[in-house]
C-alpha cells in the first residue's frame, strides 16, 4: 500500500528524505515506519535516538543521522536534482508512478534520468537471458517493437541480452522505455550498455534507480530491483530464461504483485527455453503472437489495440509476420496465403540477405 498523498516536499524535508535515505540498514519498510512514526523525514531525523529504539530501528541507523558523509551525500543529490533532466520522486507525491505505488515496500525515493511523466504510461517489462541466443534476441526485439508500436512504454533492466534488445527496438521504432538499475545512476553497470542508456534518455525515455546515486553493483541490489521492473509494468513478458535465470524472480514478483505473466516457449533442447516453460507450467500466459498479449491486457487501459498497430511495417510481407512471433515455414504460408514452395524460396533469399533465420524448425526476423 502507498502512503496517503501528501503535501510538496520542501527543501528541507527533501535533504532529511536523502539523508534518511542513506543510513545503513534502512529500507523501505524502515523508512515507512519512521516517516508513519514521526510524520516527516525532518522530525525523525530530529528525534531522540531513544525514539528510534523505541521503533525496534539498528543502533546503527541512529548513530549515523549526524555523519557529515550522509550530510554530504545528500547534499551531493541535491545539487544533481537542480541538473536539467534528473528528477527524485517521492512516495506519496503525485507524480510518484501510481502502480508502483501500491506494491508491498514501494520505493520511498526514485532516482530519474530523463523524462518522469512516461512511468504513468502504460507500461510492459520484457525480460530474459543476459545471454541469450540470436533467435532469442530477435525475437525480443521483434515483440518490444510491435508492443512500443502498440502503445506500450517497454520497461525492462538495461542488462546485456534480452534487456538490451528490447530497450533498443522500442527506440528504433520511436517508442519509449525505461531501464531500471540495480545501481545508482552514477554508478552505472554495466558500462557496456552506457551508450544505450544514454540513447534513452536524449530521446524523451528514461533511466530509473531507488538506489543512491553513487551505490555499485551488488547482488542483493538486483532482486531489488526486478520488484521495480515488475512493479511499474502490466506485466511481464519472459522471453528466454533459464530456470535459475534472475527473471523467473521478476516474473514472480509480478504474480505477486497482482501483474499479468507472459512467456514465450522455445525448443525443449535448449536451456534458455526451460525458463519459460517452467513459468507457463505454472500458470504463465503462453505467448506465441503480440495478440496474446494485448488481448490479456485490453481491459487495463485505452491503446488503440488493432492487428494492423502490432505489426511493424516491413518491406517484406514474410518479415512482416516474423517480426510479429516466430514462424514455421507452414505457418507463414497459411498466413500469407503463397504456398509453400514460394515461401521456402523467400526465405531462402531472406536468410542470404541475413534479414532471417531459422532454428529449430522455426524462422525469426533478424534485427539489423
Amino acid at each position: 500500500m502507498s502512503l496517503p498523498v501528501a503535501p510538496p516536499v520542501s527543501p528541507a524535508e527533501l535533504e532529511a528524505c536523502l539523508r534518511l535515505h542513506r543510513l545503513p540498514e534502512l529500507g523501505p519498510a524502515r523508512f515507512r515506519k519512521l516517516l508513519e512514526a514521526f510524520g516527516s523525514a525532518s522530525k525523525a531525523i530530529s528525534a531522540p535516538a531513544s525514539a528510534w529504539r523505541a521503533l525496534g530501528l539498528p543502533p546503527a541507523c541512529a548513530e549515523a543521522r549526524r555523519n557529515p558523509e550522509i550530510r554530504d551525500a545528500a547534499s551531493h543529490a541535491l545539487a544533481w536534482l537542480e541538473r536539467p533532466g534528473q528528477h527524485l520522486l517521492v512516495l506519496g507525491q503525485p507524480d510518484y508512478p501510481a502502480l508502483l505505488a501500491q506494491i508491498d515496500a514501494a520505493p520511498p525515493l526514485l532516482f530519474v534520468a530523463g523524462d518522469p511523466t512516461i512511468l504513468e504510461k502504460p507500461q510492459l517489462a520484457m525480460v530474459g537471458s543476459r545471454r541469450a541466443s540470436r533467435p532469442g534476441m530477435d525475437t525480443a526485439a521483434a515483440f518490444s517493437r510491435s508492443l512500443a508500436g502498440a502503445g506500450f512504454v517497454i520497461t525492462s533492466g538495461l542488462a546485456m541480452g534480452i534487456d538490451a534488445a528490447a530497450h533498443q527496438a522500442a527506440l528504433d521504432v520511436g517508442g519509449q522505455t525505461v531501464g531500471v538499475l540495480g545501481t545508482g545512476l552514477e554508478k552505472f553497470y554495466p558500462q557496456r550498455n552506457r551508450k544505450l542508456a544514454d540513447a534513452m534518455i536524449a530521446s524523451g525515455s528514461a533511466v530509473v534507480s531507488e538506489f543512491p546515486l553513487d551505490a555499485g553493483p551488488s547482488p542483493a541490489n538486483f532482486p531489488r530491483r526486478n520488484r521495480i521492473i515488475s512493479g511499474l509494468s502490466l506485466g511481464v513478458l519472459v522471453v528466454e530464461a533459464s530456470v535459475a535465470s534472475g527473471s523467473l524472480i521478476t516474473a514472480r514478483l509480478a504474480a505477486e504483485q497482482g501483474r499479468e505473466v507472459f512467456a514465450i516457449p522455445g525448443s525443449i533442447h535448449h536451456p534458455g527455453s526451460r525458463g519459460c516453460h517452467q513459468l507457463i507450467r505454472d500458470g504463465a500466459a503462453l505467448v506465441e503472437t503480440i495478440e496474446h498479449i494485448l488481448d490479456a491486457l485490453r481491459g487495463w487501459q485505452q491503446l488503440p489495440f488493432s492487428t494492423e498497430d502490432s505489426v511493424v511495417a516491413s518491406p517484406h510481407p514474410l518479415l512482416a509476420l516474423l517480426h510479429a512471433a516466430p514462424h514455421t515455414s507452414e505457418a507463414l504460408a497459411d498466413a500469407s496465403g503463397w504456398t509453400l514452395p514460394k515461401v521456402l524460396a523467400e526465405l531462402t533469399e531472406l536468410e542470404m540477405d541475413g534479414r532471417a533465420v531459422c532454428e529449430s524448425g522455426r524462422w525469426f526476423a533478424r534485427v539489423s
